[in-house]
């Protein structure tokens, strides 16, 4: 089942990022329904990805943080194949940008938290 469509509002979280936090923070002043799900904890699935990027209209190498050690260390700058960084990106939650939030059928990236707003 796709965790992104059983509630109103869902935010693709880690409580241990400032912008994730304050992108909750953001949902819960507007009292939004709020299915947090915790994707280091519980990783997205491949269908789970695939539809984020459908939604956002990004390419998948656009929803990594290129910055992190794993993706240097997986040598992912060099991988040319999507369904590979999607792959990895399943393999490794923590390469996946954060927040995401999923309301309405569409999807933003809390970069800033702000960012949100526009799909509630």
């Amino acid at each position: 089942m796709d965790r992104t469509a059983m509630t109103q509002v869902s935010i693709i979280h880690n409580p241990r990022c400032s912008k994730s936090r304050q992108t909750l923070a953001l949902l819960e002043e507007k009292a939004c329904d709020i299915q947090v799900i915790e994707y280091l904890k519980t990783p997205l699935t491949k269908v789970e990805i695939r539809s984020i990027l459908d939604k956002l209209g990004l390419a998948p190498r656009e929803l990594m943080r290129t910055k992190e050690e794993e993706y240097k260390a997986l040598n992912l700058a060099d991988v040319t194949d999507d369904e590979a960084l999607i792959q990895a990106m399943v393999d490794t939650p923590k390469l996946i940008e954060r927040p995401i939030v999923l309301a309405n059928g569409k999807a933003a990236i809390g970069r800033p938290p702000e960012n949100v707003l526009a799909i509630l």
